[in-house]
């Protein structure tokens, strides 16, 4: 009874650990895009993007990240993390979530 009962638990952690994944994934897109329509178009608008959807994530969680940005009128942010086997930091499943955020920039007179 109890390899079962452990097999249960590392299930459910790995669960978790994917739905977490996407939690991540998600806010990171959201900062790259609020730190996108922070800049002005044509002036760094893609690194600061990028910066911001990469700074909240430890390092572990980082390590396999892709931040991509569409900076044209409606600003995009795509973001692609590798969920880990049972803890960040180790072996990757074969498997990456994404994280999509956007919103329409904002003319300041």
């Amino acid at each position: 009874m109890t390899p079962l009962i452990v097999l249960t638990l590392v299930l459910m952690w790995q669960c978790v650990l994917t739905g977490y994944a996407y939690t991540l994934a998600g806010n990171a897109a959201d900062e790259g895009v609020r730190a996108g329509t922070a800049v002005a178009p044509g002036a760094g608008r893609q690194g600061a993007c990028e910066q911001a959807g990469l700074k909240d994530l430890s390092a572990a969680w980082r390590e396999g990240a892709k931040v991509s940005c569409t900076p044209v009128g409606y600003v995009q942010a795509d973001v692609s993390l590798k969920v880990p086997v049972l803890f960040p930091g180790s072996i990757d499943f074969p498997v990456t979530v994404h994280g999509h955020a956007g919103t329409v920039e904002e003319v300041k007179h």
